[in-house]
């Protein structure tokens, strides 16, 4: 059984930053594609950024460039999505997700998911 345990969301205004972690099992953080992805209200699911743990590749949607930088901490099985320079449209419910196969920043390609976190900017 896959767990995915977010933490981390919350208000700020436009241009501050936050930080969301996201901690699993060894065994997953050393197998699966880890992502984060975010919907917004009306809006399809759509991938932010991606890593490989274990290997540290990255990959990030156009929209959050420079912006947002997704990393990892081997000795606690955890990846972060790092926020900064927050805009009002980054508001959504970000997640947390976890594929096996999956082709990243891709939604439909990710089996696990963790409950999601709140980020609201204003």
């Amino acid at each position: 059984d896959v767990q995915l345990v977010e933490s981390g969301g919350g208000s700020v205004q436009a241009g501050g930053s936050l930080r969301l972690s996201c901690a699993t099992s060894r065994y997953t953080y050393s197998n699966y594609l880890m992502g984060w992805l975010r919907q917004a209200p009306g809006k399809e699911r759509e991938g932010v950024a991606a890593i490989y743990p274990v290997g540290g590749q990255t990959y990030y949607a156009d929209s959050v460039k420079g912006r947002f930088t997704v990393s990892q901490d081997n000795t606690k099985n955890t990846v972060y999505l790092q926020m900064n320079s927050l805009k009002p449209e980054d508001t959504a419910m970000y997640y947390c997700a976890a594929a096996v196969k999956g082709v990243p920043l891709v939604a439909g390609g990710f089996e696990y998911w963790g409950q999601g976190t709140q980020v609201t900017v204003s």
